[in-house]
């Protein structure tokens, strides 16, 4: 037996109801409430590479249906993914939009669409809008703006540099 340890099980010291989580909602004075904050819409030609949640209103201007290429058809055991691509847009510019699964269905031509906590993809050099499980996609009533479609974002192509700490030195 550790000579350090002489107390017994009985003799220490047991957790009070606070620090338990027991009690009365009163009692706990240290509650925080949280307010929502009112989503922020942003335009299409504000959007830029690797960037996150981005809340939009938008119009399809067509669907179009993308079979997934590696997939057996015959595997009964793999889900059946559908994907479309579909440009979307406003009146500053358009950007192709990756539907995936059900929001294929919400997507037809001519509606107005509200992304939130959208993400851009990078695919091919090129970006692509998405909406992953942590946004959220309705459709609304249609919008009165025409879509400017000569802006369209997906079809600049980018290209990762990699900057080294050493190159950027500053004389100072």
């Amino acid at each position: 037996m550790n000579t350090m340890d002489t107390t017994t099980k009985s003799q220490k010291k047991q957790p009070t109801q606070k620090q338990q989580g027991i009690g009365n909602a009163n009692t706990n004075t240290n509650t925080k409430v949280v307010e929502k904050r009112k989503p922020v819409f942003v335009k299409v030609d504000k959007l830029k590479p690797g960037t996150n949640g981005h809340n939009l209103i938008v119009k399809v201007l067509k669907s179009d249906t993308i079979v997934p290429k590696g997939r057996l058809a015959a595997a009964s055991n793999l889900q059946k993914t559908r994907i479309a691509e579909c440009p979307v847009g406003d009146e500053t510019a358009t950007i192709l939009f990756t539907a995936r699964n059900d929001q294929v269905d919400l997507l037809k031509t001519e509606t107005t669409v509200i992304l939130r906590n959208a993400k851009i993809d990078m695919f091919k050099g090129s970006m692509r809008l998405a909406v992953d499980k942590w946004g959220r996609m309705e459709v609304t009533e249609p919008a009165n703006f025409v879509v400017k479609e000569d802006n369209n974002l997906s079809l600049v192509e980018y290209e990762l540099v990699n900057v080294l700490k050493n190159d950027c030195k500053s004389t100072l």
